[in-house]
């Protein structure tokens, strides 16, 4: 299926490495020219260099902090001055696993606060940014990553749950505009720093890696879990034109959560 993506521009924060990664190569293979930051610039080159290479399209390396408007501005000014438009964007900048302790004996305000610095209120400057853009040309695309533990009882859930109240609450605002805003929850994803969170929690349970996520793969549908190319390439058809009905909407991509109903 052609999803008509050839010759879009998008912007895809933490795009140098795990989900942003594939996601950025997804979207080229697409057609779609890509313009990836985060705060490492070594990483962002590199990866740049590898998918321009890899998919023939313009990929260009940007350093930012979702925590700093400047940075985000920077970004957004950059964009339109390789490409002179923007049509996509993938938030997806924010540490795995939250930086809150999961326990309120262990948990700091300091913790939390930067936490939702840089996924809720980072995706907002995102947003707010490259709204104008996306208003003057009437047409569209953003897709927030958010996780499935937005619908679980954890502190970092509490990051994601926002993320789909700001989301929903955007994409009536910005609508009429042809603008289609939508929420990807990831579960438990094959990407090299959710190995590394896992191989902590392992060792914290004195388990083996190999039986964590044997465990964790139990827990869901499916019995295994999620490749990041599953989930880009959702979020790639959330991008299209050919899913233009679709927006407010929460989806969650983590091979089935067992026994819970949403609605």
């Amino acid at each position: 299926m052609d999803l008509e993506l050839k010759d879009k521009v998008a912007i895809i924060t933490g795009g140098s490495k795990g989900i942003g990664k594939v996601i950025a190569r997804v979207l080229a293979n697409e057609g779609v020219d890509v313009v990836i930051c985060s705060r490492t610039l070594e990483t962002l080159e590199s990866t740049a260099a590898e998918l321009s290479k890899e998919t023939g399209r313009r990929i260009i390396p940007v350093r930012a902090d979702m925590t700093s408007s400047a940075d985000v501005q920077n970004v957004v000014d950059r964009t339109i001055e390789e490409f002179g438009r923007i049509d996509i964007l993938v938030n997806n900048a924010a540490m795995v696993g939250g930086q809150v302790a999961p326990n309120l004996a262990d948990a700091t305000e300091k913790d939390l606060i930067e936490d939702l610095d840089t996924k809720v209120v980072g995706y907002f400057r995102t947003i707010k940014a490259v709204a104008p853009h996306m208003q003057s040309q009437k047409w569209g695309r953003i897709i927030s990553i958010g996780g499935v533990s937005a619908r679980s009882s954890t502190f970092y859930g509490l990051r994601n749950s926002a993320i789909v109240h700001m989301t929903k609450t955007l994409s009536d605002q910005l609508g009429p505009d042809g603008i289609t805003m939508n929420v990807v929850h990831p579960g438990q994803t094959q990407t090299d720093a959710v190995a590394a969170v896992q191989a902590e929690r392992a060792k914290a349970q004195g388990i083996s890696l190999e039986e964590f996520e044997s465990r964790a793969a139990q827990r869901v549908a499916i019995r295994r879990i999620i490749k990041p190319e599953e989930l880009a390439y959702l979020v790639a058809f959330l991008c299209s034109p050919k899913a233009e009905c679709v927006t407010g909407e929460s989806i969650a991509a983590g091979g089935g959560s067992l026994g819970a109903v949403f609605y």
